[in-house]
């Protein structure tokens, strides 16, 4: 019998707030700029944030963290801000029901980069996964 991991009721979380922040965000991009409206959005997520890692008394002062671990956290920002500003003028300009299925395409590159970089291996079962999610990605993504 399978066992239920530990992590999937937060990634299933994680996968309907995407969702959700893909109608929202379509929806509240209408008559503004993209990179307008990214920054108003990361203001709103910094501020809530902060106030939450305060209330749960998990604040640490940064300073005291390994360089490493701020440098990698650092290129991961630039990263999802790069990520971000193309997913924002991709939703504007496109359907939400064909951007966010191609900006998903990224299940496909973390399962390469994992296995590439972090010499995480798959099994066959999930590499077929993998082609699967690249396959709908494609089927989403071409209309006619």
């Amino acid at each position: 019998m399978a066992t239920f991991p530990h992590w999937l009721p937060w990634a299933l979380l994680s996968a309907v707030f995407a969702a959700l922040t893909a109608i929202f965000a379509k929806l509240g991009l209408q008559g503004i700029d993209p990179d307008l409206a990214l920054l108003l959005r990361t203001a709103i997520i910094v501020v809530v944030l902060a106030m939450f890692v305060t209330a749960t008394g998990k604040w640490h002062n940064p300073l005291q963290l390994p360089a490493t671990t701020v440098g990698w956290l650092a290129v991961s920002a630039l990263a999802t801000g790069a990520s971000w500003l193309c997913y924002f003028r991709a939703l504007q300009r496109g359907p939400a029901a064909q951007v966010a299925p191609v900006d998903k395409l990224s299940v496909v590159l973390v399962a390469l980069f994992a296995a590439a970089f972090l010499h995480e291996r798959l099994a066959w079962r999930e590499w077929l996964g993998v082609a699967m999610i690249g396959g709908g990605v494609l089927l989403m993504a071409i209309r006619r």
